[in-house]
């Protein structure tokens, strides 16, 4: 027995000295290793840098990049990040190394709503390259956003007109509201050709599924930073994406049937006929010589993508750019006065008036800047690569903080103030920002990123969002209901993919121009 207990203590001596040795070699590595990454705070075992982040994560980078520099490591549970804040590593980023940072994350709710077949999401491949093309020529080309020019008309239309009956009532509109509904109705129509604020079961069904889908998407869920957390839903995210995706299977499944049975009982002059959408994408499912064979899963995957980028975005950035007017009332004077100019007051402005408003554009670059519709561009690298001597590990995760760089004092004058003259100013000292554009090409300034992964959408916005801003403050004056004795409005931001306000803004609007359109 006392040879044995021997035996065991020298056992367990040399499994003691071999766990020891193996740790800290372990550790040399690590160490070794940490030194070619970027800085950053140190990590905890497990969760990493996990315990540092707010439900703001846009605003929680922004503060440890002020400790740590414009490029920065964090470890988030198992995923290594990369986090940069200045124009130049993001040129370098997404356009120098634009192929190593090709790939977006997936998390579990992407995965499952997406049937993992998402444009959005995709691999950098056949298949992205060829939606990318058609999106870009035929889904949202100009052809087909001329032929839907009478569609965003109409809906505007009908927009100021609900407004105006407010208006003589005196009554408050949930201004957030009101305009999730007009760009959905907008996008809805183009998309399978139903208006989503009428009532019934298939209209009900799209804007609510758009809501519930943007909203947990968005969500953090932890068992997608901690490997050993993978298979176990903690927070019931399993089981309220699986709710959503099956009643939106459901939906479009009978959408798409509804549909195919009419395309086989009808007959169709393809040179005038104007096309949605779903039958864009149902020729190309019907066509055996197309380049990508679509799936009916690729068609869902397809509608859930514009249909909640084409809402949440645009919603958002006419109502962040409004409640800044109502904060800065000198600017708002100064925009009407110009729309006034132009347009004149016998009739409501039109998109193409819109070319001809400069401080109004100013005005919309100056909200994107401060609000960007999305606050950091995410990617995530194929492989290493090496950035200003750092090595950046594949499968990192790249966060470029558009919303920290909107917020340097080095790129911009007085970087918290509201003012779009900076866009104006032909020789500003602004970093010559009179002759930025959004289009991706200067990168202090990206509301629809850059490069092959840049937002398709664009043209839509951009067509979408200065009427309706125009209009809206053409036609009214706005009294914010939130704050009655100041009238201003509060910008606190909500956590969320597309980080809208806080609070819905709610307001009063005042009758300032009536056209004659709506005079009768």
């Amino acid at each position: 027995m006392v040879v044995q207990s021997a035996m065991d203590l020298q056992f367990f001596s040399y499994a003691t000295l071999f766990l020891f040795s193996f740790l800290m070699v372990k550790t040399m590595v690590s160490i070794k290793n940490r030194s070619k990454l970027p800085p950053g705070p140190l990590a905890l075992p497990v969760i990493g840098h996990l315990h540092l982040l707010s439900s703001h994560i846009h605003q929680t980078f922004h503060k440890l990049s002020s400790a740590y520099g414009p490029l920065m490591f964090l470890r988030i549970g198992s995923i290594n990040c990369i986090v940069a804040s200045s124009p130049e590593l993001a040129e370098e980023l997404l356009k120098t190394h634009e192929l190593t940072f090709s790939a977006r994350k997936h998390n579990a709710a992407i995965h499952h709503l997406t049937y993992d077949s998402s444009f959005a999401f995709a691999p950098y491949g056949p298949y992205w390259k060829f939606i990318k093309k058609f999106s870009t020529i035929e889904l949202l080309g100009h052809r087909t956003l001329g032929q839907f020019h009478p569609v965003r008309t109409k809906e505007l239309h009908h927009f100021i007109r609900f407004l105006l009956d407010k208006s003589k009532e005196c009554e408050t509109v949930n201004v957030t509201e009101e305009l999730l509904k007009l760009t959905n109705n907008v996008i809805s129509q183009m998309m399978l050709g139903i208006r989503c604020s009428e009532t019934g079961e298939e209209t009900d069904g799209v804007q609510t599924l758009v809501r519930q889908v943007s909203q947990i998407i968005g969500e953090f869920n932890v068992s997608d930073v901690i490997w050993f957390c993978k298979h176990l839903d903690l927070q019931g995210f399993r089981k309220r994406f699986e709710d959503i995706h099956t009643r939106y299977d459901t939906l479009l499944e009978k959408i798409i049937s509804d549909r195919e049975h009419v395309r086989k009982n009808k007959k169709r002059n393809d040179d005038d006929e104007v096309k949605d959408f779903l039958d864009m994408l149902l020729d190309v499912f019907d066509d055996a010589n197309s380049e990508v064979q679509l799936t009916r899963n690729h068609i869902k995957a397809l509608i859930l993508d514009f249909l909640t980028a084409g809402t949440d975005t645009s919603g958002s950035a006419i109502e962040w750019a409004l409640a800044e007017l109502i904060n800065n009332p000198e600017v708002l004077r100064k925009a009407q006065k110009e729309i006034d100019e132009v347009v004149g007051k016998t009739r409501l402005v039109q998109e193409s008036d819109t070319c001809h408003l400069p401080y109004l554009e100013a005005i919309i670059k100056e909200s994107f800047r401060l609000h960007p519709p999305i606050p950091m561009i995410s990617r995530k690298a194929i492989e290493e690569c090496n950035i200003k001597g750092y090595t950046i590990p594949a499968q990192s995760l790249l966060f470029v903080n558009m919303w920290s760089v909107a917020r340097d004092p080095k790129l911009w004058e007085d970087p918290l103030k509201f003012q779009p003259e900076r866009f104006l100013k032909p020789n500003g000292a602004d970093n010559n920002s009179s002759t930025v554009d959004v289009k991706g090409h200067h990168y202090q300034l990206l509301p629809f990123g850059t490069g092959r992964r840049s937002c398709v959408g664009m043209s839509l916005a951009m067509q979408e969002l200065p009427v309706t801003l125009a209009a809206m403050i053409q036609c009214f004056d706005w009294k914010a209901t939130e704050t009655p004795n100041t009238g201003g409005v509060d910008m606190t931001e909500r956590p969320g993919l597309v980080v809208p306000r806080a609070k819905d803004l709610k307001c009063i609007p005042i009758a300032r121009f009536i056209p004659p359109l709506f005079a009768i």
